[in-house]
């Protein structure tokens, strides 16, 4: 604890005191008294002094300020301390600041029975409450310098002093530590000879609170003679920060009709002032409220906490009637606990009132009317609705069904995004002969569910009346394909079938006419009246217009509506096979060497455009009128080829040699083709048929690529 009189010095001893611009020690400047104790009254009263304080700056306290770390307490110009209003506790520990232009000093007030409200202010300046530590022999005992923050012109300011009344002649004070010798450096130094400590600027106590320095002797040569001993600089706050919010934007939402005390947001201010100090204590209020309907006073802030909650009953916090459902608040942070001398700050908080769905959607009539034509598909008609909720949210956005008159699935409906509306279609085409009216039931409801208290009614149902327009339709063949076997090559004129065409619009009694739309070949015609179809022209299964023995025509039907409606048939004829086609040979020409060991010539292949069984096994035979028996010999392979062969070397010269080839029908086809042969001269792996007078193919060529077409089959 800090002595209650002035400082008793020990010979052999160090002391530091707490002075200002001493010149003279017989006058200390400060507090004559730094420490006193009050008992904890049950109330202080206002205006009524509590005890005097004496300060003096041994200048004649000219422009001498007091300042009381508690806003409930002030010190008049006569060194009373009185308190402001009338308050039970203050906490368990008081600081008044005293300051002239030429001193200032702390004196500490001590509430015996004092309950601690927001944190030891002992601990904020850190002063030692107990007794100087006994020292040993020549040890050096300190106590704390304070010094408040922002201090004004001029420096260096004297702060403190060093006493050494044992201190051997010409020993010197040294100072050391972080702000004399260490970064940053130079704010603090001693006079080596008398111990005064200044500091050289002002401090700014929210870089640095507190500095660690050390005081020694030291004798000519620098030796340490005593020391060193501790020294502890307390930077004072000052309420020189203003609160800041660092958080934001600040958004809050609340439910439309929620209950007066709903909490909808907290707003925290950050105040870079000691902690411990009324300097950084906060306290909140809404200076503004944008708009300011139906009450000036939609929500209250909690002055410590920053709480923002309703204030106003559920009725008027009912979105759909609300100006705007988004209301701007100006937050004001004030320090100082919120007195008047407080610095403040201020931010906006945007409050979105939200919706709920506690509005069903309602159809904007009972009824609505739609036309659409037969066989037509697509939307019909936009059923409209009402909701007052919130466009953007589920309690808005409908959703339509079809409850009733929709047994075959020919309607849908769907919700329109931007206008909310139900697009009813049709999505498979109507038939004006089967129903030409049709009535549905539909419901219309909310993506999201309604609150407990609303229902939906009988407006959130409607009912569409849909006309169904009768339009000329074109006539339908049946069955569609019509499908006939003939065989090919029947006689003209021949009747292939009566084709069966109808007219949908059995209401309108129509006459039908037929004709034929795609011949491709040729082939048919058909009566326009009765539609019988018969043949203009051979049917050739062969043809290039028949594919896989399937010849295909279209015909129309054409009724007598005005316009005229057209209808498509297809007509497929499968066209059986006769035998009339002759089998052919390949290949016609062949060659072979007129000193040959080998008396193969070729080998002959047939093919017949028939089916089967009028195409093989076919039968080769050499056509033995014109040719003599002792040059040629043809032998069967298999089904579809023979081997030709010499029977005696022929010289070098141009033969014709007839084939008859005859297929397996019946009757059979037969045909006969002259096969050239061409014998040449081979000398020297040369051949040589020029003297032939024909194209040059060796018969080894001819043989081999005989060969190969008999592999393929």
């Amino acid at each position: 604890m800090w002595s209650h009189g002035p400082a008793i010095c020990h010979p052999g001893s160090v002391q530091v005191l707490l002075l200002t611009s001493a010149e003279d020690l017989d006058c200390t400047p400060g507090f004559q008294q730094k420490v006193f104790h009050i008992d904890q009254p049950a109330e202080f009263i206002e205006d009524q002094a509590i005890l005097n304080l004496i300060f003096s700056d041994c200048k004649g306290n000219d422009k001498l300020h007091y300042e009381v770390s508690s806003p409930y307490f002030k010190v008049n110009n006569d060194g009373s301390l009185v308190a402001l209003r009338n308050i039970t506790a203050v906490g368990k520990t008081l600081f008044v600041h005293a300051r002239t232009p030429h001193a200032e000093d702390m004196a500490e007030l001590v509430i015996v029975g004092g309950k601690d409200i927001q944190g030891s202010l002992q601990d904020i300046f850190k002063f030692a409450r107990t007794s100087p530590v006994p020292r040993q022999k020549r040890s050096i005992v300190v106590s704390p310098i304070l010094i408040p923050e922002n201090q004004r012109q001029p420096f260096p300011k004297d702060v403190g002093r060093v006493v050494d009344n044992d201190r051997p002649e010409g020993s010197k004070f040294r100072l050391t530590g972080k702000g004399v010798d260490q970064e940053p450096k130079g704010i603090f130094r001693i006079n080596e000879n008398t111990g005064s400590v200044s500091v050289t600027r002002n401090l700014d106590r929210e870089t640095i609170a507190t500095y660690q320095l050390f005081v020694e002797t030291i004798d000519v040569n620098g030796k340490t003679l005593e020391g060193p001993v501790p020294l502890e600089v307390i930077v004072i706050d000052q309420n020189d920060n203003r609160p800041i919010f660092r958080e934001g934007p600040y958004i809050g939402h609340v439910m439309e009709g929620s209950p007066t005390g709903t909490t909808v947001m907290r707003m925290t201010a950050f105040d870079a002032d000691d902690p411990a100090t009324d300097n950084a204590l906060l306290r909140y209020n809404i200076r503004q409220q944008t708009p300011d309907k139906p009450s000036p006073n939609m929500f209250y802030i909690d002055p410590e906490k920053g709480d923002i909650v309703t204030v106003v009953s559920p009725a008027l916090l009912d979105r759909e009637t609300l100006e705007n459902p988004k209301y701007e608040l100006i937050i004001e942070a004030q320090d100082m606990a919120g007195q008047d001398v407080g610095l403040t700050g201020t931010a906006t908080a945007t409050i979105m009132i939200d919706d709920k769905n506690d509005h069903s959607p309602k159809f904007t009539k009972k009824e609505f009317q739609a036309t659409v034509e037969e066989g037509a598909v697509g939307v019909i008609v936009n059923l409209t609705v009402e909701d007052k909720d919130d466009p953007a949210t589920g309690a808005w956005r409908a959703a339509y069904t079809i409850i009733n008159g929709n047994p075959g699935q020919s309607f849908e409906i769907h919700t329109n995004p931007q206008t909310n509306e139900g697009m009813l279609s049709v999505v498979k085409p109507l038939d004006y002969e089967i129903s030409a009216f049709h009535t549905l039931l539909i419901k219309v409801e909310n993506e999201d569910p309604l609150v407990p208290d609303v229902s939906y009614g009988p407006s959130s149902t409607a009912t569409v009346h849909i006309t169904v327009l009768d339009v000329n339709e074109g006539p339908v063949f049946y069955p569609d394909p019509m499908m006939v076997t003939r065989q090919e090559n029947i006689s003209v004129g021949s009747v292939l079938l009566t084709v069966n065409a109808t007219d949908p619009d059995s209401l309108q009694h129509q006459t039908i006419r037929y004709s034929v739309y795609k011949d491709p070949a040729g082939w048919l015609s058909i009566n326009p009246i009765n539609g019988t179809v018969d043949t203009t022209a051979v049917l050739d299964r062969e043809s290039p217009f028949v594919h896989d023995s399937v010849y295909t025509a279209l015909f129309l039907a054409i009724d007598s509506g005005n316009p005229p409606a057209t209808g498509t048939g297809t007509l497929l004829i499968t066209l059986e096979d006769v035998n009339d086609n002759a089998p052919f040979i390949y290949p016609t020409v062949a060659e072979v060497c007129d000193d040959a060991k080998n008396l193969s010539v070729v080998i002959l292949g047939a093919s017949d455009k028939d089916l089967h069984p009028n195409t093989d096994p076919f039968k080769f035979e050499i056509h033995k009128q014109t040719v003599p028996d002792k040059l040629w010999k043809i032998s069967k392979i298999n089904n579809t080829h023979a081997l030709v062969s010499l029977l005696q070397n022929l010289n070098k010269a141009n033969y014709h040699l007839p084939i008859m080839v005859t297929d397996s029908g019946k009757p059979p086809m037969t045909n006969i083709t002259d096969l050239r042969i061409q014998v040449c001269s081979c000398k020297n792996s040369k051949v040589d048929c020029n003297a032939a007078g024909a194209p040059h193919f060796s018969a080894a060529a001819v043989l081999l690529l005989s060969l190969f077409s008999l592999a393929r089959l």
